[in-house]
C-alpha cells in the first residue's frame, strides 16, 4: 500500500481550511468544476489537462521483518494564477504565496499530523505563459517525504 493517498487528503483539507488562501480554489486531482475561480491549488495533478495526469510517484522497500516497508514519495502539486489582464508579476506573486503557504504548513509540521511520515518541499518549478485570457503563471511543486507502511 501507500501513504499517498492520505498525505493528499490532508494537504487538501490544510488548504481549504487555509484562511489565507480565501478565493483560491483547492482541489483533489484533476476536476470538473463550473467554478470561474482564476487562482487553484490542486494536489495529485500538474494542472495541464493535455498532460499524463501523474499524481505522484513512490517507491518502497522493506524495513523490518516483512510487516513494514519504508515509502519514499513525491507529490505533484500545482499553484495556478489566470488574470485577465497581461499583469505577469501579480500573477506570479500570487502563485507564489499560494505556494509559500503549503511550505509554511510542511514547515509547522513535517508530519502533517500523521504518525510515522516526514514531507517538505522538493523541487519546484515556474512557468509563465501570456494567453488570449490574460496572463497564466504556474507554480509546480513537489511536496516530497517519507514514511513507514504497516501491512
Amino acid at each position: 500500500m501507500s501513504r499517498v493517498p492520505e498525505v493528499i487528503e490532508v494537504l487538501v483539507a490544510l488548504g481549504k481550511a487555509d484562511a489565507e488562501l480565501s478565493g483560491v480554489a483547492v482541489a483533489d486531482g484533476p476536476e470538473v468544476s463550473g467554478t470561474q475561480a482564476q487562482d487553484w491549488l490542486i494536489f495529485g495533478f500538474d494542472g495541464d489537462p493535455s498532460g499524463d495526469f501523474q499524481a505522484a510517484q513512490s517507491v518502497t522497500a522493506p524495513a523490518g521483518l516483512g510487516t513494514v516497508s519504508e515509502e519514499e514519495f513525491a507529490i505533484t502539486a500545482a499553484a495556478i494564477s489566470n488574470r485577465g489582464d497581461t499583469d505577469a508579476v501579480a500573477a506570479r506573486d500570487r502563485v507564489l504565496g499560494i505556494g509559500a503557504r503549503v511550505a509554511q504548513w510542511l514547515q509547522a509540521d513535517p508530519t502533517l499530523g500523521l504518525t510515522e511520515l516526514t514531507a517538505g518541499t522538493g523541487p519546484v518549478r515556474l512557468i509563465q505563459n501570456q494567453t488570449e485570457d490574460g496572463a497564466q503563471v504556474v507554480l509546480l511543486m513537489t511536496v516530497a517525504g517519507r514514511g513507514f507502511v504497516r501491512t
